[in-house]
């Protein structure tokens, strides 16, 4: 099955051009981030989900964005430091993005053209996750205030 979703690609944190097509038949969580938001300890739970679902093809992908309060002022050796050093997190990591606006990233774009929050497409604040399925569908969105424990229980349903 063809989706729009694999014709997409992103810049990786060290500047590498990824297809989101290297991700076919895995389940997806993207995730735009911030390493300065009162949300950031969730990085903590999503390496906590990624590690265990990991065999089971799941894959977590990391957008920072600044666009929330300037929470990600950094650059990205600063996040790709922040993000390790301080969260262990060793899901993929994306160069830093818009999410809202002209300007938003096409991914973004996609996604909330096909899942809506509880105020309409737009991003609300950092941490606003979207689950695409392995077909490569868009199934689910979540607030960013949805933690990732929360999120495990739908996946341990999901990925079984």
């Amino acid at each position: 099955m063809n989706t729009p979703f694999y014709t997409f690609s992103a810049t990786s944190l060290q500047g590498k051009e990824i297809s989101m097509e290297s991700y076919r038949g895995k389940t997806i969580l993207i995730v735009n981030t911030a390493s300065k938001c009162g949300l950031t300890p969730q990085y903590d739970g999503l390496e906590k989900l990624y590690q265990k679902y990991l065999p089971k093809d799941f894959v977590i992908l990391g957008f920072p964005c600044n666009q929330f309060a300037n929470q990600e002022p950094g650059d990205a050796k600063t996040i790709q430091e922040e993000c390790l050093i301080n969260y262990g997190v060793t899901f993929p990591m994306f160069a830093k993005i818009d999410v809202n606006g002209e300007n938003a990233h096409p991914i973004y774009k996609y996604l909330k053209s096909k899942l809506n929050g509880t105020f309409g497409s737009r991003i609300k604040w950092n941490f606003t996750k979207f689950l695409i399925d392995s077909n490569g569908k868009p199934v689910k969105r979540f607030s960013p205030f949805t933690k990732p424990e929360t999120i495990d229980k739908f996946l341990a349903k999901y990925l079984d």
